[in-house]
């Protein structure tokens, strides 16, 4: 059989991403778990009788939540009704980023933040502002939903009295910048917000309230996705302490930040009175990773898939044991082992260069450029070069403060980067992994996905006695 032709590991890779995506986009997710029979609205095991409530309260927040509002309302007007046939009343508010409007009945979509900029804004917080109003003037016989997927953490926020929004900022800035997973980082912003670690909840004066949670963070911690706006908080302002001193040990973060605190840690929020509440997660990584694996499986590729439950640590190092995996299936014989793909889900962190000399980038392009420069240590032949494949992709679309999703390798791409006598260790280390890739062709650009649950990460070898393509 002919060799596979040029450029088809990555087109393969691409696919396995893109259905990746598609099995957590909002709308469908909703679709797919929502359902009513005559008397009910069904989610999973859970039942609410439909005369039990008389309208419908839309609020959220996240890079999804939108898609998820849209399948929501699609579900609503196709089986709701007044008892004189009339629209079902739903009224609504969602923030999300910039590229992820829609037009709903009922429901008001605010693009709160620009787009590859993942930060809270004075948007956002009037958005946020509407939102705790719309739960706090509900009624009894209000059905409240909360729509939270990734992202929503920025998008839902409403720093405590006396914190401002550059106080957030800077403390985020610094954290995000200094290495901090998603876990320190929550914890801090719960116990600087008004709204998080349950305040929205708190807020809330209807008769029920579900959440419906597409999660980002590994392991789906309730209180951790979106920092918990409708959850009982598991940590404390002490926790929150401990983070900062961990990251911040010289005190250079704003002083009014740890005396807050160390105020709330003395006086502990009040708890979440007792309410009709139930939380779903309708979609995770570990489904996104499912799914490329299926269509890794219908390609013909003998796959092996992994989703990570925790943090995984630096990109760097992410990135340079996935080239060792990449070259591990490269050497192995196919006619005893025979494994030709290795999918991957997850979220590592990076630890960014000095302002003065960083570039443009994100975790996936990083780890993308950690495995490339391992790979380049290994002294790979020509011929291994030409058979193989890494991609590397944040399923929201964004990576970083770039229009990417990520980055991709081959032995193509290796080739103009050769040609160009580009430095990847200079890239790496001023975390320019989108200026460099760009130059090469190795961006993943999608575009907003409608979605974000982490990672996906995919390694594909060729096998020249196992073909798959013949064209």
């Amino acid at each position: 059989m002919n060799p596979m032709t040029p450029g088809t590991l990555l087109k393969d890779a691409r696919a396995m991403f893109s259905h990746g995506v598609e099995a957590v986009l909002g709308d469908r997710l909703i679709i797919d778990a929502v359902s009513f029979d005559e008397t009910a609205m069904l989610i999973a095991e859970h039942s609410i009788r439909k005369d039990s409530f008389d309208r419908v309260v839309v609020v959220g927040a996240g890079k999804a939540s939108a898609a998820m509002a849209a399948g929501l309302s699609e579900v609503i007007q196709n089986n709701l009704t007044t008892d004189s046939g009339e629209d079902f009343p739903v009224i609504g508010h969602v923030n999300v980023p910039e590229g992820c409007h829609r037009d709903l009945p009922g429901i008001t979509i605010q693009e709160a933040r620009p787009a590859g900029v993942n930060e809270p804004t004075i948007a956002a917080i009037e958005g946020t502002d509407r939102i705790l109003q719309l739960v706090a003037d509900a009624s009894p016989r209000d059905l409240v939903i909360g729509l939270i997927s990734g992202g929503g953490s920025a998008l839902l926020c409403r720093p405590s009295p006396g914190i401002s929004l550059d106080d957030k900022l800077t403390v985020t800035r610094w954290l995000s910048s200094h290495g901090a997973d998603i876990v320190a980082l929550n914890t801090v912003r719960k116990h600087l917000s008004e709204v998080k670690g349950g305040g929205l909840l708190r807020a809330n004066q209807a008769g029920q309230f579900l959440t419906l949670i597409l999660s980002d963070v590994l392991g789906d911690p309730l209180d951790l996705i979106a920092s918990g706006p409708t959850v009982p908080d598991t940590s404390t302002a002490i926790d929150a302490l401990a983070v900062l001193d961990h990251f911040d040990p010289d005190h250079q973060l704003p002083s009014l930040v740890r005396e807050h605190l160390k105020r709330a840690a003395d006086h502990p929020a009040s708890s979440i009175a007792a309410a009709d509440h139930s939380t779903f997660v309708l979609g995770n990584n570990a489904v996104a990773v499912d799914a490329a694996g299926i269509e890794a499986e219908s390609l013909g590729y003998n796959h092996v898939m992994h989703c990570h439950r925790q943090s995984e640590g630096e990109a760097e190092t992410v990135g340079r044991h996935l080239a060792d995996l990449t070259l591990t299936m490269l050497q192995a014989d196919p006619a005893v082992h025979r494994q030709d793909a290795f999918l991957s889900g997850g979220e590592p962190t990076v630890s960014l260069a000095d302002a003065s000399i960083r570039g443009i980038g994100g975790r996936n392009g990083q780890l993308v450029l950690a495995a490339y420069a391992r790979l380049l240590e290994l002294n790979l032949s020509d011929d291994q070069w030409s058979r193989l494949a890494i991609l590397s992709g944040g399923t929201d679309g964004e990576d970083g403060p770039s229009d990417a999703a990520g980055g991709m390798i081959d032995g193509s791409i290796h080739r103009r980067i050769v040609e160009l006598g580009l430095d990847v260790h200079d890239a790496l280390r001023r975390n320019d992994s989108h200026s460099f890739l760009r130059q090469v062709g190795g961006l993943l650009l999608t575009g907003p996905t409608g979605t974000n649950v982490c990672d996906l990460r995919i390694a594909l070898v060729d096998h020249p006695q196992h073909r798959r393509h013949t064209n």
